[in-house]
């Protein structure tokens, strides 16, 4: 549903968190809200203020398009219950990438009876000398249930060797071992969506600023992440190494351009409705097929942003 279709009220979280042409949260009063009654006024009323109309129909159109998205979410988790499927959507990227944010939109009204997300820490010394996948097949979805992998155990092709947290001998043998682990994953039923989320090197820097500043932001800063920029070209070795040896037919990486945060999450969000025929689809307020401008499947010839 377009913008100038929609002519319900305007919720006043969302009128609120409007940011004006110098990037400030404006100050509206109760009385200037509520004598908001639809999009129509809302738009006439910050425009005889100065505020940046484009910003404000942008965040509106967005704000629209997640909720309209994210019901379509909550029935295709319902589906996946009923019929007793095995989901699991991995979440890889560079720091920075936007890839929490999107975990949390995904989430935020699906029930946390049949859904996980699965965010697992550096490994014990007990794990350590077992082999690699067993802590991460303990987490795979169970019949009826979703599970978001914040990381997963990709962390051995990219960020461990990166980081040395690897030997050479381990990192080979997780490149061998890992398209039969997915195949035999393939062949038991279970749906593996493994998105990888791209982000420019400006953009990174930028965001880890943000962050340096932000203390609501700065748990996120780790001395991984600190080391990121200076080791790009390492990461986009490796990166581009996995692609090349994990990226098949039966599960194959989906590469999201995540410089734009809020595109990211919703045709991220529309790529996994667009794998299942689930009940009530054809019901959507909004297409639940992706922007392939921004989500698309790794194909070596294909620009990427964070070489």
């Amino acid at each position: 549903m377009s913008l100038q279709e929609n002519k319900g009220p305007i919720p006043i979280k969302k009128a609120i968190e409007i940011p004006d042409e110098n990037g400030q949260i404006p100050a509206l009063t109760t009385e200037d809200l509520t004598s908001i009654k639809d999009r129509e006024q809302l738009k006439s009323f910050l425009g005889e203020k100065g505020y940046n109309l484009d910003k404000v129909l942008a965040t509106i159109e967005y704000e629209d398009d997640l909720v309209n998205l994210q019901i379509e979410l909550v029935k295709l988790q319902q589906w996946i219950k009923v019929n007793g499927k095995r989901v699991a959507v991995i979440f890889e990227g560079r720091d920075a990438a936007g890839k929490g944010g999107t975990i949390r939109r995904f989430r935020e009204h699906l029930n946390p009876r049949s859904m996980r997300v699965v965010a697992l820490n550096k490994p014990s010394e007990i794990e350590k000398g077992q082999w690699y996948f067993r802590r991460y097949v303990k987490e795979l979805p169970n019949p009826g249930e979703i599970v978001f992998y914040d990381r997963s155990w990709y962390n051995r092709a990219v960020v461990e060797p990166v980081m040395g947290f690897c030997t050479d001998d381990e990192y080979d043998k997780f490149m061998r071992q890992v398209p039969e682990f997915e195949h035999m994953l393939y062949e038991d039923g279970v749906e593996i969506i493994k998105f990888w989320f791209s982000i420019s090197k400006e953009e990174q820097q930028r965001r880890f600023n943000s962050r340096r500043v932000n203390p609501l932001k700065q748990w996120k800063l780790s001395p991984v992440d600190e080391k990121s920029q200076a080791m790009w070209d390492t990461y986009t070795k490796y990166k581009e190494e996995m692609f090349s040896k994990t990226h098949t037919s039966f599960s194959p990486w989906i590469i999201v351009k995540s410089n734009n945060k809020k595109r990211a999450r919703l045709e991220s969000i529309r790529y996994v409705l667009s794998q299942f025929d689930y009940d009530g689809k054809e019901e959507a307020r909004t297409t639940t097929y992706p922007d392939p401008n921004i989500v698309a499947r790794f194909h070596r010839r294909v620009k990427q942003i964070d070489r």
